[in-house]
């Protein structure tokens, strides 16, 4: 009985295929052959038709058929299903077998080949005498064969060859070896196929003939042999859904037999087997609720029938491999794309099999404790004469036999102690761990940590148990910081008592110190004793003696751990081991804490470290260090002295370990009252770890005072005085100033921010927004400095600056004279704001507001200047810087040099321009750019002049065909002459018709035309002259001038306005003397 005894056997595993032999084919020597059957078995894909084929010579033996029984009354059967009998219907007994024969239709010597053929027919159906196996002929032939039909010769000689060997015509094929091989062969295959099919629903029929024979007294093993075997061909047929049907049958009927310590396993092997074809096949139809379902019963079923006592272990063995095949389908059919879930995976299956596999060892461990002395038994009563067993599931020393009672109580008794002895051989660990493996893998895979966790433990114990100390420590190891970090204490302790043993049987330092200083600590739940202990053995390790074995240890295991201790104790080695605390629980506690959140630096620094041992027993520390950068980066705690072994306990920061922060966070929830303690004492959890504190530089005695007058002016050098001022006792050196836009605002204010120490040039790109580390030289004892700083903003809007002023002073701390650097900053914020507000307007030469302006007549540009700054400014001067598109028709001065605005002021100017013809331009014509040079009033005089430029805006152009301007004086008198000119232009290239003609005004009498009718040459000048002769004083409208442009109706005397004036102030008559005093006045 071999360790493998309980795997399932391939045949019952793998998919069954309809089997073909082919005969007449020589695959070594003959290349035509080999390629044929190249073509039938390389690169099989999934859509081909599930043969098995196999090659065999013409005269092969197959498997004799047995007589056919007549009766089966006083048949008595020896078991349910032979150990051969899959294999003989898998790979012996071929369905179809296929004569191949090289004969053209052509082939001169036809008669001879004929008789060739049928003989080698004839032979195989000598070796296939009794059975149903059919038989089939493929010739062969070089030439590619005519349509059916169209070859009578071949059609003749085809019926001939059938006659001869006595098939049917659909048992006859032909094969031309052409380009087209494959395609020929793939339908022979679905022909082979369809002969298969034909034989094996015989084969079906003729099972199912004996059962009418078969009654259910004595033949109840026979009913559900012939169930499994209709079951077995069917799917062989590949017809799975009635194979699935009669597999369940034979599973019930099975059931139904008596069971008996004597057949007990026989049942439970064939209930398994026929199990695991129901779930494959469930399984394979995508029913996996099904599968489940029916193990489940299978399980329910079989899981009470243990058999004999003396080797239960065996059914033990028989469940893990119920459970461990059951999640191979499981996990199969997930790779073929079923969906598993994290509470119905593989892993669970695995699981329970190592389970069992568990039980398993603990059974035989148990039953077969024999003595030294039990020698196994000779002869062995678990050969068989074959080597195998002729049913499945019997004992070898009784097959065949199916009484209840035991002829030979002393066979039995042999045949059983050799089971046990046989079972001492096996590696239940290896078993165990290998399940294991697989369900850790599958919960990993699904999501499951404490399931994973939880079997890695076993994983690490069965090691353990092993003997392969090693692994168990690195599964151990890995599991514990979960347990840790979840606050599993009392799984924490059990897992690392394993590993103690672990360490002590490796005789690992390192770990053995870890693992004792946790278990000695608040996580541990051993008892005291067993503390004690644990403490001894610590001691005993740090005074460089060997501790004392762990218990329940294995004997030979204790004494090589005893030979590694003293082996470690003589050899000279590193005897100081440092070990980080952050990652478990040791016995003792360390908290760093300083007295304040931050110290100045002339200041002391107070720390305290508080320390609390958990230990059972008082335990001495040699030394205790703490560690700095900035901050306490870690606390070293020595046990133990150089001269034996030291343990460096390490904390990182400033203490805790891995229980710490559970422990905090429970303490902060916890309304539980803490009792009240001596002043000298404190309660452990009110203490809060500080490991880190702020030092602060020395508080400055300096005063920092800005002086400035805001708002700033937008592009102004605005003038911002730092006053320093000295209050130490002693002198101050190395004073620096940084001052400038504080770091952290908008980068746009960044980019148009620039400071300067020098008020009298501009700043420009290149300057910095903050200039950094001014030397400003030394203070004595109250002297003062100042320092004027310009800071020139781009941008309207707030702005924070910074001041920052920093010295070094000489100081005296607990007698030590230190440098001690100070520095005090200052900050202000400062708007910034326009100084003034620019309007700029278009007007005609009548001071009318133009939308748009006409070619080449004169129009007016009128600006307006109006001080928006709360402090006066001076206008120094200013300047028009007219487009290429803009012409002055006077000489472009400023008339507003000098000005001084107070604020709300304003100053405006004047300019007469003219646009020349520049054609349809979309968006206007580009008027130039207005440019004021100002300063602030109250700044002094080397304060640099600021020019602001104005882009004014574009104006629209017009052309018009005929312009009109008149000539008249300034005012006129009451019956008095007033002559008038009209100068009428033509501006296009066409001659124009005029027509004009003058409105009466009852403020006038006038002389000259009333109406005419004239030709205007293009670009010439036409003058029309009046004679008006004033009636009325005061602000009288002249006689209307009306002009018509034939050419262009659309030039209305509403936009003749625009050029020409139409009122004129009339003075009343007086004497002469008047007009010198009218003049004078």
């Amino acid at each position: 009985m071999s360790p493998t005894q309980w795997d399932f056997p391939v045949e019952l595993c793998c998919r069954p295929m309809a089997f073909v032999t082919l005969t007449g084919l020589d695959v070594v020597y003959n290349a035509v052959h080999r390629a044929v059957w190249d073509a039938f078995c390389a690169n099989r894909r999934a859509d081909r038709v599930p043969i098995s084929f196999k090659v065999l010579p013409g005269d092969h033996e197959y498997p004799k058929c047995r007589p056919k029984r007549t009766s089966y009354e006083w048949y008595i059967p020896k078991g349910i299903l032979k150990t051969g009998w899959m294999n003989k219907h898998l790979n012996l007994v071929p369905a179809l077998v296929v004569v191949f024969y090289e004969l053209d239709w052509d082939e001169p010597q036809w008669k001879e080949k004929q008789s060739e053929c049928a003989t080698r027919v004839e032979i195989v159906r000598q070796s296939l005498q009794g059975r149903n196996t059919k038989v089939a002929v493929v010739l062969i032939q070089k030439k590619t064969p005519l349509p059916p039909g169209e070859d009578v010769t071949a059609s003749e000689r085809a019926a001939a060859l059938c006659n001869a060997c006595e098939l049917s015509g659909k048992s006859l094929f032909v094969l031309p070896h052409t380009d087209h091989l494959v395609g020929y062969i793939i339908r022979l295959e679905n022909a082979f196929y369809e002969h298969a099919q034909t034989y094996y629903y015989t084969e079906i029929r003729r099972v199912k003939s004996h059962k009418e024979f078969l009654n259910k007294t004595t033949h109840q093993l026979l009913f559900v042999r012939h169930q499994f075997k209709i079951a077995f061909f069917s799917e062989l047929k590949q017809d799975t859904q009635n194979a699935l049907k009669n597999y369940r049958t034979a599973y019930n009927l099975v059931h139904e037999l008596r069971a008996h310590e004597t057949n007990i396993l026989e049942i439970k092997t064939m209930a398994g087997f026929i199990n695991y074809k129901i779930c494959r096949l469930c399984f394979q139809h995508n029913t996996p609720l099904d599968a489940i379902a029916q193990f489940r019963k299978h399980i329910d079923l079989c899981k009470k029938k243990i058999g004999s006592a003396e080797l239960s272990f065996e059914h033990a063995a028989w469940m893990s491999k119920q459970f461990q095949a059951f999640g191979d389908l499981f996990d199969e059919a997930i790779k073929l794309g079923l969906t598993a879930i994290q509470t119905q995976n593989p892993g669970f299956y695995y699981q329970q099999a190592a389970y069992y596999a568990q039980e398993r060892k603990q059974l035989a461990k148990t039953l077969c404790n024999h003595e030294a002395s039990v020698m196994y038994p000779n002869p062995d009563p678990l050969e068989t004469q074959t080597g195998v067993l002729d049913f499945y599931g019997q004992r070898s020393w009784r097959q065949g036999i199916l009484s209840f009672d035991l002829s030979d109580p002393e066979k039995e008794k042999v045949g059983i102690l050799a089971i046990q002895l046989k079972e001492r051989s096996v590696v239940h660990s290896e078993i165990i761990i290998t399940l294991l493996s697989n369900a850790v893998a599958q919960f990993k895979k699904y999501k499951c940590p404490r399931m994973k966790s939880h079997l890695m433990v076993q994983m690490g114990e069965e090691y353990f148990y092993a003997k392969d100390y090693t692994k168990a420590l690195k599964l151990l190891d890995y599991v514990m910081c979960d347990y840790r970090s979840e606050g599993w204490w009392t799984l924490l302790t059990s897992i690392l008592t394993t590993a103690l043993k672990c360490s002590y049987l490796m005789a690992q330092l390192k770990d053995y110190i870890t693992y004792s200083l946790e278990l000695l600590g608040r996580a541990s739940t051993l008892k005291d004793d067993q503390k004690s202990r644990i403490e001894k053995n610590l001691i005993n390790v740090l005074m460089n003696e060997s501790p004392d074995p762990e218990p329940d240890c294995d004997v030979l295991a204790v004494k090589t751990a005893q030979k590694l201790w003293s082996d470690r104790i003589s050899l000279a080695g590193s005897n100081v081991f440092t070990i980080g605390v952050q990652d478990f629980v040791p016995f003792v506690q360390c908290k760093a804490k300083f007295h304040a959140p931050s110290f100045h630096v002339d200041v002391p620094v107070r720390f305290d470290i508080y320390l609390k041992a958990d230990c059972p027993h008082p335990i001495r520390f040699s030394k205790l260090c703490v560690s700095f950068n900035n901050q306490i980066t870690s606390v070293d705690l020595v046990l133990g002295h150089e001269t034996g072994r030291c343990v460096v306990l390490n904390w990182q920061g400033g203490g805790g370990d891995a229980a710490s922060a559970q422990e905090a966070l429970q303490a902060s929830r916890s309304f539980k009252r803490r009792p009240r303690l001596p002043d000298s004492e404190l309660h452990w959890d009110g203490i809060v770890i500080q490991a880190s504190t702020m030092i602060i530089s020395r508080v400055p005695n300096i005063s920092v005072h800005l002086r400035h007058d805001p708002p700033a002016l937008t592009n102004e050098m605005y003038c911002l005085v730092v006053t320093v001022e000295s209050h130490e006792k002693t002198r101050i050196r190395d004073v620096k100033l940084t001052a400038g836009l504080k770091p952290g605002q908008d980068a746009n204010l960044t980019q148009k921010t620039h400071v300067s120490l020098h008020g009298t040039e501009l700043c420009d790109e290149s300057y910095p927004a903050l200039l950094t580390d001014i030397p400003v030289g030394d203070l004595n004892p109250g002297e003062q400095l100042e320092k004027m700083l310009y800071v020139r903003c781009g941008t309207v809007g707030s702005r924070m600056f910074l001041v920052y002023v920093s010295y070094l002073i000489n100081t005296t701390i607990e007698d030590k004279e230190i440098v001690c650097k100070c520095h005090k900053d200052e900050t202000v914020t400062i708007e910034t704001v326009f100084p003034f507000d620019v309007a700029v307007k278009f007007v005609s030469t009548k001071f009318e507001h133009l939308e748009r302006v006409y070619a080449d007549i004169p129009f007016l540009l009128m600006t307006d200047l109006l001080s928006a700054s709360p402090w006066a400014l001076t206008i120094v001067s200013s300047e028009l810087q007219l487009a290429p598109s803009m012409t002055a028709v006077d000489q472009l001065e400023s008339q507003v040099d000098k000005v001084v605005l107070q604020t709300g002021e304003s100053a405006s100017e004047c300019f007469c321009l003219r646009c020349p013809s520049v054609g349809n331009v979309e968006g206007g014509v580009p008027t130039g750019h207005y440019i004021i040079s100002w300063k602030r009033t109250s700044a002094m005089g080397n304060v640099p002049v600021i020019s602001t430029v104005i882009t004014l805006p574009h104006v629209i152009v017009e052309n018009i065909p005929l312009h009109v301007n008149a000539d008249l004086p300034s005012f006129g008198r009451v019956r008095e002459s007033l002559p008038v000119k009209y100068h009428l232009q033509n501006k296009t290239n066409l001659v124009q018709d005029v027509e004009i003609s003058v409105e009466p005004s009852d403020a006038f009498m006038f002389s000259g035309l009333k109406q005419i009718r004239l030709r205007i040459l293009p670009g010439t000048e036409q003058e029309m002259l009046y004679n008006f002769y004033p009636l009325m004083a005061g602000y009288q409208q002249l006689p209307s001038l009306h002009v018509n442009l034939l050419r262009f109706p659309h030039f209305t005397n509403q936009l003749l306005r625009r050029f020409i004036p139409t009122s004129i102030f009339v003075k009343p008559q007086g004497r002469l003397v008047d007009d010198t005093s009218i003049a004078a006045a």
